[in-house]
């Protein structure tokens, strides 16, 4: 799928969100990426095969998370 000189890393690749912009709609809070990857404003993601990557927001330092 990638064109670039020195090719963007595969949806399937660890550093997948590293790939080029290639649609970038942050007024809907999405960006498609060179790989195929659907990425999210909320960090998650949509991979190409339909697989979902949940959010993955570090914590602000400090905070805690806790049970409902």
């Amino acid at each position: 799928m990638c064109q670039h000189q020195t090719p963007c890393p595969s949806a399937d690749s660890a550093d997948r969100e590293s790939a080029r912009l290639v649609a970038h709609h942050p007024e809907q809070g999405w960006s498609l990426l060179c790989n195929g990857v659907v990425l999210f404003e909320d960090t998650g993601e949509l991979l190409p095969d339909g697989r979902v990557i949940a959010p993955h927001r570090p914590l602000a330092s400090g905070q805690v998370m806790t049970a409902a």
